[in-house]
């Protein structure tokens, strides 16, 4: 009798995994001052602009290189992004693109003061690159936000993103007869090691 009572048990017990129902997926909520801040860029530039995230404090915006222009200066206008905290390039070589990425913040709106707004765009890579003299261009920021000057600089001489419109497109930190690719591109290697 013990043995028909424990042959119940463990049927009962193999059967109650296989009857549970899979809870709904929960629906992820972003948080509503970003949002805001998304809809906004959304509800101006429509297709022209793609949110790639939305986090606490964070909000990335993918932009195409002809319309870039346009949407720092709303961001900046409209929006109270005033400046530029860094600028930074990512290689692409699979994509034949290298993407420039602002990163941008506010000094004069307190409601921005933890707000990070992610502004990016991308220019078509040279396997061959001549930097100033190939298709690996992007219109500068430099006269929408003064403190990219140096950054957009840095950018063309390790990335060979030529930015055009920038006051002063001199190398930086490499001398100027360097004939070698771009030292941040994933192709570049050290001679010699």
């Amino acid at each position: 009798m013990s043995s028909d009572s424990e042959n119940e048990q463990i049927e009962t017990t193999s059967d109650e995994p296989a009857s549970k129902a899979t809870p709904p997926a929960k629906e992820i909520e972003l948080p509503k001052f970003e949002k805001g801040i998304a809809d906004k860029i959304v509800e101006k530039f429509g297709s022209k602009t793609k949110i790639a995230f939305v986090k606490p404090d964070r909000v990335r915006i993918d932009v195409g290189r002809d319309d870039i222009k346009e949407v720092a200066e709303f961001l900046r206008d409209v929006l109270n992004f005033d400046h530029a905290e860094s600028v930074s390039g990512v290689d692409y070589p699979q994509d034949k693109e290298i993407e420039v990425v602002y990163h941008l913040g506010s000094y004069t709106d307190p409601s921005l003061s933890r707000q990070i707004l992610v502004l990016t765009t991308r220019a078509q890579r040279e396997e061959n690159p001549i930097p100033g003299n190939d298709s690996t261009k992007l219109p500068s920021l430099r006269e929408i936000f003064y403190s990219v000057e140096f950054h957009e600089r840095e950018i063309f001489e390790m990335f060979g993103v030529y930015f055009q419109g920038h006051p002063d497109n001199r190398r930086l930190l490499l001398p100027e007869d360097w004939a070698d690719l771009p030292p941040l591109r994933k192709d570049f290697a050290i001679k010699g090691r």
